[in-house]
């Protein structure tokens, strides 16, 4: 990798009806890795899990053209008010397939069957990648350190997301 990591605007949302940015460890996971690759972060809220109140946020940063990723963490699995992938799915304009299931093959190496519990999902929507991961703080490090680090790196061949989010690109390079 001779050429330069272009550096994405990415938004973390930590999705949670109890935690607070004090108790925020999986967000605050997120903020540390990406930052310490090089990107920048656009902004860190969270909200509870409602659909509605995910759905606005998530769509206003889909809307807003300086945000290129956005990275929630948290209502994923089957508990009553895990709803991230109903919040969200209404708002992709294409799902990425291979991510829940890399996630899931990563994720089973460190707990086992439990993974078939998350629902974790991948998808574009308006030029951005979007990015919904469990709540543990354990299963935002698998997906950064498995697959979000290499996939959000302009410089990853043979493809990357970077480059579809990138505007002078808009595609694979």
């Amino acid at each position: 990798m001779n050429e330069p990591m272009i550096p994405l605007t990415i938004a973390v949302l930590t999705i949670s009806d109890t935690r607070t940015e004090a108790t925020d460890r999986s967000g605050e996971a997120l903020v540390e890795r990406l930052t310490a690759a090089g990107h920048r972060l656009a902004e860190k809220r969270i909200v509870p899990d409602d659909v509605y109140r995910i759905r606005a946020v998530v769509a206003a940063w889909i809307a807003d053209p300086k945000i290129q990723v956005v990275l929630t963490t948290g209502g994923t699995g089957f508990t009553g008010r895990d709803s991230t992938p109903e919040a969200v799915s209404v708002l992709l304009d294409k799902r990425i397939e291979g991510f829940g299931e890399l996630f899931r093959q990563l994720s089973w190496q460190e707990i086992g069957s439990s993974t078939v519990q998350s629902r974790c999902l991948g998808g574009l929507a308006n030029a951005t990648v979007l990015f919904c991961l469990p709540g543990s703080t354990g299963a935002c490090r698998t997906a950064w350190d498995g697959i979000l680090a290499e996939q959000l790196d302009s410089r990853h061949k043979p493809c990357n997301f970077a480059n579809l989010v990138i505007p002078e690109r808009g595609q694979h390079a």
